[in-house]
């Protein structure tokens, strides 16, 4: 999608005012018959239902939402709050509607072939280009209005399952907005009482959106509005072409954060994790972008694999503290979900709709979010295994999309973690779209251990240290150095044999062609190292020629770097950045690979243990099958 953003001034809106009270006060629609009785039966709720087919005709209603919303209280004749805010949010938002759809008449020939059929009928081409055009600005105006309800609309409670979409009509954006109107009066009618009237409201938002993305193939004048990212400040609202914002405001973060000097061992996974929490604060909410996304570098998927206990969820505390506290300094909203095994549901199409729903949660450009995906081994299946859940399936789709889709955007304020003890059992495609690779194996030399100790072991204590430096093996600058220059050669016994080749064939690496031989090497060697491996490692090379410092003073207050202009964020990274050269080059080749050969071998002595399990049982089984039988005891 393109960056710009288009603000809408209150003036525009409150032209529409005039036109927004009458629809809320009296409209007349004409809409297909339903054989539904206007009177309940009752004591039942239910209304009765004719026996004569009615389904071809049409009927004319007078609809008067004012009047539909007090019913709902009949007994007070003053408003209440819950009352008062469905229907200023609802005239609020026809009037934003009709605003949007102005919006988009200028982006397009709309505007210029109304002004020509005003003043005589437009023929020929300019006829149809102009029907086709007041169709998608009907279009539009009845998406933004349920878009806002979608956004502004707050319920609580089990949402209702009997709430219709609108019979919606495309004539022009008023009969569009009409038609909406129609349907939110249907869904309220007959609430119960003013939360049930809230939830039947923001279901009908739901259904309306549902519905109109449904439709939207109809309509070829679309494509302006494709790219247009629309704000209106005052609302706290945003309509990002035809994405659908979460619509739902973030509650309060409660969680246990740990600090980087909790943190033991896993060097380069906390560097780069104390790198992207700074990454993700560069984001500029006007532009909707992230200059690390423009420059390269930018961290928007990654993959935390680990033995158990060696410390993937400090990691993930972690992250999320330094984020937040990054956050409540500048001042900017931020959202942590987290996708686990318990949003696995056993009805068709929940799961996707879960993973989804989480998905545009994190992804939603008002806000900074980190999202992550626990045991993603448990929670997405592999394609190929017949034996999962088809609820597994739908959240391995949803997640494949939603990382390297099709309609993929990438603005730079969010960040996707998954984390597993067995990454082998993930999907190889959906693993592939993890851009870094994390290694979590929690302390591994003596000094981690005396550190990690100590650091457990709390202060209720009077038992010297002994000979060591506390916490110095920690300094994460040297740590990392020491851990980046490790990855020189390679770690896996099946990655070291196509490098000892390679070595012993071309030398050491001087040019990029060396590389590309030394990357077709270890593609032979691995089938899995694909295109997409290729840029994974690319990626990483980039993000290590960003491997800068932003400096802590920049986060300290908001005005020295959080706040400033786009171009003035982008300009000061780009004054630290410098170029990569060949041993960065190599580390990260072999780092990414490593990875693979590490998953692969994991998945062969899986197999291979099963198999020898399955074989150890068969044995066995024939073995005690025999002794039944020398007994006289087996009748198979």
């Amino acid at each position: 999608m393109d960056t710009g953003l288009t603000t809408i001034d209150e003036k525009d809106i409150d032209k529409h005012r005039p036109t927004a009270q009458s629809m809320v006060t009296r409209i007349v629609v004409l809409e297909d018959s339903k054989a539904l009785g206007s009177t309940a039966l009752a004591g039942t709720g239910r209304r009765f239902v004719s026996t004569v087919a009615t389904g071809g005709a049409r009927r004319t209603r007078e609809v008067e939402l004012s009047r539909t919303i007090a019913a709902v209280r009949a007994d007070d004749q003053m408003l209440s709050i819950p009352q008062h805010t469905l229907l200023f949010r609802a005239r609020r938002g026809l009037a934003v509607a009709l605003a949007v759809s102005d919006v988009f008449a200028r982006g397009n020939d709309l505007e210029s072939l109304q002004a020509k059929n005003s003043r005589a009928p437009l023929e020929g081409a300019e006829a149809t280009e102009f029907k086709k055009l007041v169709s998608a600005s009907a279009y539009v105006a009845a998406f933004a209005l349920a878009s806002y309800l979608t956004q502004t609309i707050e319920a609580e409670g089990e949402p209702p399952n009997d709430v219709a979409e609108p019979d919606f009509l495309f004539d022009t954006a008023q009969d569009a907005l009409k038609s909406m109107v129609a349907g939110l009066d249907t869904a309220v009618a007959g609430a119960k009482d003013d939360q049930d009237m809230m939830a039947r409201a923001k279901a009908f938002a739901r259904i309306a959106v549902e519905g109109l993305l449904t439709r939207k193939g109809r309509f070829d004048g679309l494509g302006a509005f494709e790219d247009a990212h629309i704000r209106i400040e005052s609302d706290d609202f945003t309509l990002n072409g035809f994405d659908v914002a979460p619509g739902q405001k973030s509650k309060p973060l409660v969680m246990t954060f740990k600090k980087p000097d909790e943190v033991v061992g896993n060097h380069i996974a906390k560097y780069q994790s104390v790198k992207l929490a700074k990454m993700l604060m560069a984001y500029d909410f006007d532009r909707q972008m992230n200059p690390f996304v423009e420059l390269g570098g930018f961290l928007f998927t990654f993959i935390g694999d680990g033995a158990p206990g060696t410390g993937k969820t400090t990691l993930i505390q972690m992250i999320a503290g330094l984020v937040h506290g990054h956050c409540q300094v500048a001042g900017y909203p931020f959202h942590y979900p987290n996708f686990g095994v318990d949003q696995i549901s056993s009805y068709q199409g929940k799961s996707g709709q879960n993973c989804r729903a989480f998905v545009e949660s994190v992804l939603d450009p008002k806000a900074i979010g980190f999202g992550t995906i626990d045991d993603i081994d448990q929670v997405a299946a592999k394609r190929s295994d017949d034996r999962a859940s088809a609820g597994q399936h739908e959240i391995t789709g949803v997640l494949m999309d939603a990382f390297s889709g099709a309609m993929t955007v990438v603005r730079g304020n969010c960040s996707f973690g998954m984390f597993s003890n067995y990454p082998e059992n993930v999907d190889d495609a959906l693993r592939q779209r993890a851009g870094a690779r994390w290694l979590v194996d929690g302390p591994q030399t003596r000094d981690d251990y005396i550190d990690i100790f100590v650091l457990l072991a709390g202060k209720n204590h009077k038992i010297p240290l002994g000979q060591h430096d506390l916490y110095a093996a920690q300094e994460i600058q040297r740590a990392v150095d020491d851990a980046y220059e490790s990855h020189a050669k390679p770690h896996e016994d099946g990655l070291m044999r196509v490098y000892e080749r390679f070595m012993k064939e071309k030398g050491q690496p001087k040019t990029m062609a060396d590389i590309g031989t030394y990357l077709h090497l270890i593609k032979e060697a691995e089938p899995r190292f694909t295109g997409r491996a290729i840029k994974n490692v690319t990626d990483a090379i980039k993000m290590r020629a960003m491997d800068i410092e932003l400096p802590d003073d920049w986060f300290a207050t908001p005005e020295v770097f959080m706040h400033k202009a786009y171009e003035e964020k982008k300009a000061m990274i780009e004054e630290l950045r410098g170029p990569f050269d060949m041993e960065m080059v190599m580390q990260e080749v072999n780092r990414y690979a490593d990875s693979e050969f590490r998953y692969s071998d994991r998945a062969d002595d899986s197999a291979v243990s099963k198999m020898v399990r399955d074989v150890r049982l068969r044995e066995r089984a024939v073995k005690e099958i025999e002794e039944l039988k020398a007994k006289g005891l087996w009748n198979g």
